[in-house]
């Protein structure tokens, strides 16, 4: 076994009805004053002013900045921090999926240091603590309440830029299933694949540890157990709970196992067509999990059983099979079949033609080698390699 270490210094709170804990959590980071970023769909959903009562009523000061998008942009980040420092807010609420806390993390270091969040990409450039931030997850998907990853997209160059530090974690996390029953089934199943990816490519890691296998396995059969439920009926508590923990142990997986090929390749596909995160993921795995088959030692079997209605046993497994399962649970909650189809569905020009997606496939696989996911997927990979794994997905 190889040298391995983990640290999950954070506070997490989980259970319905845990969003009222949240003014004495700020006090407990001496707040007096904050600034709730989200998103205009929570905002229209009452969710945004719920948050800031609960502050008020309490004595707090509160701002709010709703203007996050899907792949939230820097020209977004530099708005929002804007905001932040002209309200004179000492903390941050973090209050939506992962775009909201991926805005909030970068808000928490360009507030605090200066400087455009471009200037922080890569790996330990955030110099110490960030922003006190507490995070409120309202999608059982990104995990973001736990890592230590903000993604921004900068659309000067088409490219979703990487914050890696683990000054970004939230000082604390705030798991209420009652935010999540609201989640429109598209939501639901975009974001809970996406959690599943999160187990499973760092199950499969050539960085995987004892440790981030005990938390993707658990989230595995969390999320392989109830995804469906969950699509199929948003008001199953139990299956929300199910998958609000899931998702976080995921987040906790792959913090410290990071994740593979699907990751590296769909956020090329959001920077470029502005597909949902979740979405071009999901359309990715079954094609990457063909081509990682080669590269199995045994764990394609337990993924399966996580995810299959019908068990397998080894001596009748074969690793296609995993393949199948894939798509058959990507089916059941309406996963678009293809990247051509994904990629419509997100146009906001018009049908894109397949022609039209091949022109963008080489600059794609440039960037997705960019990626420090690329060196951890389980099969090696050239840049021919991720222009065919493209190219299988259209």
């Amino acid at each position: 076994m190889k040298a391995f270490s983990f640290s999950v210094p954070q506070n997490i709170v989980i259970g319905r009805g845990s969003m009222e804990q949240l003014p004495e959590i700020a006090k407990k980071l001496d707040g007096s004053h904050a600034m709730i970023i989200s998103d205009p769909g929570l905002e229209g959903l009452g969710l945004v002013k719920k948050t800031a009562d609960y502050l008020v009523e309490a004595g707090l000061t509160v701002d709010t900045f709703t203007e996050v998008e899907a792949n939230p942009s820097v020209t977004t980040v530099e708005k929002a921090t804007e905001k932040f420092k002209e309200s004179g807010a000492n903390f941050l609420v973090a209050l939506g999926g992962g775009s909201p806390m991926d805005v909030a993390k970068a808000v928490g270091v360009v507030a605090k240091y200066g400087g455009c969040i471009t200037e922080y990409e890569g790996a330990h450039k955030v110099p110490g603590k960030i922003i006190p931030l507490i995070a409120l997850p309202t999608t059982a998907g990104t995990g973001s309440e736990v890592t230590a990853f903000s993604v921004i997209t900068d659309h000067s160059r088409d490219y979703k830029l990487t914050v890696f530090s683990y000054e970004l974690l939230p000082t604390y996390a705030i798991l209420d299933a009652d935010l999540i029953m609201t989640a429109p089934a598209s939501v639901a199943a975009a974001c809970g694949i996406d959690a599943f990816i999160h187990a499973e490519e760092a199950y499969i890691s050539t960085d995987a540890s004892p440790f981030s296998d005990a938390m993707a396995e658990k989230a595995m059969e969390l999320i392989g157990s109830h995804l469906r439920r969950f699509v199929a009926n948003r008001k199953d508590t139990e299956a929300a709970e199910a998958m609000m923990v899931g998702s976080l142990f995921a987040g906790i997986a792959f913090s410290f196992a990071r994740l593979g090929n699907v990751h590296a390749m769909s956020h090329p596909v959001s920077a470029y067509f502005n597909v949902p995160h979740g979405v071009a993921n999901a359309v990715l795995l079954p094609i990457i999990a063909e081509y990682n088959a080669l590269a199995d030692h045994g764990r394609y079997l337990k993924i399966y059983n996580y995810i299959s209605k019908i068990p397998a046993f080894e001596d009748e497994f074969e690793p296609m099979m995993l393949v199948d399962a894939i798509k058959e649970l990507s089916d059941d909650i309406g996963i678009p079949e293809n990247l051509t189809i994904a990629i419509n569905q997100a146009s906001r020009k018009g049908e894109i033609t397949v022609e039209e997606i091949e022109s963008k496939i080489e600059a794609m696989a440039i960037d997705a080698m960019k990626s420090g996911n690329i060196a951890v997927n389980p099969r090696s990979s050239r840049q021919c390699d991720i222009e065919m794994l493209y190219r299988k997905a259209l």
